[in-house]
């Protein structure tokens, strides 16, 4: 490829630089070395999934990779008593605002938590609102009361939060509803 690069090139506009064909030819090499390396980690993401057969990865829209970052980011399920506090975890509870007898109407997300595991179940939602007709429904009827799409895919990360949570403590597989 990078032979064709260069014929190319001669052939064109451009004159035929030795440095330049050895650069080319060595960041080549560097993205087959970290392609290679990519593959690796991504069998062995896979091999872990497999023997962890967790019950999140029967989510539509959710596959090893992503499953394994929301477990790695989450860890023991046991150590929380309800899937609000992962919701607080991972930074996804609205802030409140008060100053006196004024209240906030209009509450931003804390962001404070896990970034990486906020990050991983935002993806993840998006994924599933896709491709589980439940998901999509409920983001739709979100979407349908006025909401903004952000705010909508943070209301089904609630609703998936809450999916996974009692996926993990019972060992089921997801079964559409």
């Amino acid at each position: 490829m990078a032979l064709m690069i260069r014929d190319a090139a001669a052939s064109s506009i451009a004159a035929v630089l030795p440095a330049k064909s050895l650069e080319l030819k060595h960041t080549i090499r560097l993205i087959e070395v970290l392609s290679a390396e990519i593959d690796e980690i991504e069998d062995a993401i896979n091999a872990i999934m497999d023997t962890l057969n967790s019950p999140i990865i029967t989510i539509p829209g959710i596959r090893n990779r992503m499953g394994a970052m929301i477990l790695a980011e989450i860890g023991d399920f046991s150590r929380f008593d309800n899937p609000d506090q992962i919701l607080a975890y991972a930074g996804l509870s609205p802030s409140t605002y008060q100053s006196g007898k004024l209240t906030s109407s209009y509450a931003h997300m804390e962001k404070r938590g896990s970034r990486y595991l906020r990050f991983a179940l935002f993806n993840a939602t998006q994924y599933v609102c896709i491709w589980d007709p439940t998901f999509k429904v409920y983001l739709a009827r979100k979407r349908a009361e006025g909401k903004h799409y952000y705010v909508a895919i943070s209301h089904a990360c609630k609703k998936l939060v809450r999916v996974i949570y009692r996926l993990q403590l019972t060992g089921e597989a997801y079964r559409t509803a």
